[in-house]
């Protein structure tokens, strides 16, 4: 687990009272693994009479509603959401006060937090509060003073929470190490003891509390005129990456036998099996308590010894219920201990995509558009939690007898907030199914929004021409020259009336540049129905946008002519 020992000290120094904040807190389980633990500690602006409200305020939001934040979300996300709104709020006070017009008399503090999640260490900072880390028996200040000098006599802070509406915070990630201790102080301590002292103190054995203690007392000895506050956050261990909470769920549940029809199994009678792979087992089975149907997913005989695949397996519970919209599978309530390591969801009763497109071969537009709009529903409330479907395909989309739409499968779903808790790695295997998964993925990269926006793309060319739009040579691409050769095919032809403006739309959708498709969701979704005036009077796009060196050889070509018929003109008689 990830374990650490503190030692803090806050005092007034020689002003009449403190300004200062500072705050820890270390959560237990699932928390510690999903959150991790949060330290800051912020300073009020001495010119202000309620400084000390802003930096109070600052510390207690920051510790009570990053909790309170989606596990989904990355640390970065959270924070800054956190700390936007906390700015925001410092500076409504601040507009609602009689010195609405005098920035530096407002509800204005510098704020430095440190957020240990995993065995990865996220800083964020503004101000001239500060966040260093102590390893191999030097101190390194990691962050940047946001305050501007105009004279030896008089300067001022660029930066700090509550001066404007809008604040931009510094952050950095680094991986931690054991032993390390990071200091997180106020400027009273930092602009007035070395970085020699402040390691000797921690070399010489002390407490922490005793450590920070007399760290204090010299910046005080020393001159200091202001506020003293300081931080000592050092490692004791770090977490293995598989000993996240979700991970020990699984690994103390057994996996279930195969499952056959009129079966009694952990409270449900199997009543028929839906459907089996090398990847699991689904079955059709009835609650005895409530006699409401379900489908039973259990893990595949042949990867019960794989703890990657049984870690997704797990995910998927896990992701389903934080996930709440129309067009995404829901899971059954838990209402009884369970014995087995399975997953209970609704049963749909209905057909796949991929059957629903064999069925109907030549949909009608404004049936796509519906489909379509259902699926990214689904996909926008997983971009909501920082989630990533990767895996969007016909197989993984249910339609029911009325017509409704849902996403059925997360096993290669990417969470942003625990992708992190591992620390800084390279990216997962492409876990997605190559026909509808982006290019980006066959380049070793890290997906995005975009990535899922790609495969939509693709779902939507394929209901409308019966065909994939590179065929199947997107997968071949492996390299960034070989997807630039990619040719978009044309949905558009004699046999389907499909309005000529969508095959801009489309294209734009799957392009094989992510950055040149489009950034949200809903802009596809508009353009579906919307001709895009931006897009009509697009032609091909350039040569040299297309094909860079056949440009740069055909100017050298011509430049070569053009040389050669100027020598020519020169040397005639």
């Amino acid at each position: 687990m990830l374990r650490i020992a503190v030692g803090q000290y806050s005092d007034k120094g020689r002003k009449p009272g403190n300004q200062d904040a500072h705050g820890i807190c270390i959560p237990k389980e699932p928390l510690l693994a999903t959150k991790g633990i949060a330290a800051a500690v912020a300073d009020g602006i001495s010119s202000s009479e309620v400084s000390h409200i802003a930096s109070a305020s600052a510390i207690r939001s920051f510790l009570e509603d990053y909790y309170a934040t989606s596990e989904a979300w990355t640390v970065r996300n959270s924070v800054q959401r956190v700390l936007n709104a906390t700015n925001a709020w410092l500076h409504a006070q601040s507009q609602a006060g009689p010195h609405r017009f005098e920035k530096d008399r407002g509800y204005v503090c510098t704020f430095s937090a440190l957020v240990l999640k995993g065995s990865v260490a996220h800083l964020f900072h503004v101000g001239d509060s500060r966040i260093g880390l102590i390893r191999n028996g030097t101190l390194e200040w990691l962050t940047t003073d946001h305050r501007t000098t105009v004279s030896p006599e008089y300067s001022y802070l660029g930066r700090a929470l509550g001066i404007d509406a809008y604040v931009e915070l510094d952050y950095q990630s680094l991986n931690a190490q054991p032993s390390d201790v990071f200091v997180l102080s106020t400027d009273g301590i930092h602009e007035h003891v070395a970085p020699e002292f402040i390691v000797g103190m921690l070399a010489d054995g002390r407490g922490l509390d005793n450590a920070a203690r007399l760290i204090a007392d010299e910046a005080l000895e020393r001159g200091s005129p202001d506020n003293l506050t300081l931080q000592l956050v050092r490692i004791e261990t770090l977490p293995e990456k598989e000993a996240a909470e979700h991970v020990r769920q699984w690994a103390e549940l057994p996996a279930p036998p195969l499952l056959e029809a009129r079966m009694e199994f952990d409270g449900y009678r199997i009543l028929r099996a839906l459907h089996g792979s090398s990847r699991s087992h689904i079955y059709l089975a009835e609650d005895i308590e409530s006699g409401m149907r379900v489908a039973l997913k259990i893990p595949s005989i042949d990867l019960r010894e794989d703890a990657s695949y049984l870690e997704r397996f797990m995910l998927e519970e896990w992701i389903a219920r934080r996930i709440d919209s129309a067009h995404v599978l829901k899971p059954c309530p838990i209402t009884r201990q369970r014995n087995f390591l399975y997953v209970a969801t609704e049963y749909v009763e209905g057909q796949t995509l991929s059957q629903w497109m064999r069925d109907n071969p030549s949909p009608d537009v404004e049936t796509v558009r519906g489909i379509v709009e259902q699926i990214a529903r689904g996909l926008m409330a997983f971009h909501r939690l920082e989630m990533l479907h990767q895996d969007l395909r016909p197989e993984n989309i249910m339609m029911d007898a009325h017509g409704t739409v849902r996403i059925i499968d997360f096993g290669a779903t990417r969470v942003g907030g625990l992708a992190e808790a591992g620390g800084h790695g390279a990216p997962e295997r492409m876990l997605g199914t190559v026909q509808y998964s982006a290019p980006e993925y066959f380049l070793g990269e890290v997906g995005t929004m975009r990535s899922d926006l790609f495969s939509l793309g693709v779902i939507t060319y394929q209901m409308l021409s019966g065909r994939l739009p590179y065929g199947a040579e997107v997968a071949k691409a492996r390299t960034r020259a070989a997807q630039r050769k990619l040719r978009y095919r044309s949905v558009l032809d004699d046999l389907r009336e499909i309005p000529a403006w969508m095959d801009a739309v489309l294209a734009k959708a799957v392009h094989p540049d992510p950055w040149q498709r489009y950034g949200e969701l809903s802009e596809f979704m508009h353009d579906l129905r919307h001709p895009n005036s931006e897009l009509l009077g697009k032609g091909p796009p350039p040569l040299i946008e297309r094909n860079p060196l056949l440009f740069w050889q055909v100017l050298c070509c011509l430049l070569m002519i053009a040389v050669l018929v100027l020598l020519a003109g020169r040397t005639a008689p």
